[in-house]
């Protein structure tokens, strides 16, 4: 079973080549399902027994996964055997997927969590050890997080070459490691430069956000530093990850707005470089 899960994530990797952030939710899910067949069925975990997992163990994995999972964490980790077993039988060591006659849960559809204009100003001008290499470095993560509407693992990736600061532009590697060129506003250009000035010098390959360890800043260090933020400003409102772009730059004026609502309005704010709209609609 852990030889097929291996072979799996390179075909993932080398074929397929999918970002290393996916490659870990694949492993996380299979392997969450191995320690189950580990502690249910210990004889399946075995390389040729991997024929013997039927849609009933499947059934049994998702009872489990029901007592502590949302569905739409189920609806993943589910996707993820589906594309494993699948797998299986284009190699042909199973005849056909024991996860195909599952249905994925209804998945919940929530309404991202929003700040008003003033919370976000607030958020902004929040008065932080900014002389301070790490109050300069959130300052250009806030800043820049406003200006462009990154991922937050895109913004965490970007090294020093990324950025473009004559153009004003800044090299994103997205999802499915597509490239794109993102325009910034000029407020976050110099807080990115004021940060990188603190830094002394700097070598372009380098990570261009630091944590304490002169590491690269991880994706949960800014979730945590976001949500302590505003909970020290009481905002009162958990903010969802995925949404924290949209809280710094568009949902701030325009109410509740669907993800693609936002997504559309951004390609147009790109297409047309309008990318300090909404600091001028929020002083107003």
């Amino acid at each position: 079973m852990k030889q097929c899960i291996e072979e799996f994530l390179h075909h993932l990797e080398v074929e397929r080549n999918l970002s290393p952030r996916t490659l870990t939710a694949y492993r996380s899910d299979l392997q969450q399902f191995l320690d189950f067949l580990q502690q249910e069925q210990p004889d399946l975990v075995g390389g040729e027994a991997v024929a013997q997992i039927d849609t009933l163990i499947l059934r049994r994995y998702l009872a489990r996964l029901h007592k502590v999972n949302s569905r739409t964490s189920i609806g993943r980790k589910l996707s993820a055997l589906r594309t494993f077993f699948r797998f299986l039988v284009r190699q042909g060591t199973l005849e056909a997927s024991p996860a195909d006659s599952l249905s994925t849960p209804r998945q919940e559809k929530y309404l991202p969590k929003t700040l008003s204009v003033d919370e976000v100003t607030h958020f902004l001008d929040h008065p932080r050890e900014k002389l301070t290499p790490q109050g300069l470095r959130d300052q250009a993560i806030f800043e820049l997080f406003y200006s462009s509407g990154l991922r937050i693992g895109e913004l965490t990736s970007l090294d020093v070459n990324s950025v473009d600061f004559v153009q004003q532009l800044i090299r994103v590697l997205g999802k499915g490691n597509k490239e794109r060129l993102v325009p910034i506003g000029k407020v976050a250009t110099l807080a990115i430069q004021k940060y990188l000035e603190s830094r002394g010098k700097v070598v372009a390959e380098a990570p261009l956000f630091l944590n304490a360890r002169n590491g690269r800043l991880s994706a949960r260090s800014v979730q945590r530093h976001i949500k302590s933020i505003c909970y020290f400003l009481g905002c009162g409102q958990m903010l969802v990850p995925i949404h924290y772009a949209i809280l710094l730059r568009l949902i701030c004026w325009m109410g509740v707005l669907t993800f693609e609502l936002f997504r559309n309005f951004l390609a147009t704010c790109r297409s047309l470089r309008l990318k300090n709209i909404l600091r001028s609609v929020s002083a107003t």
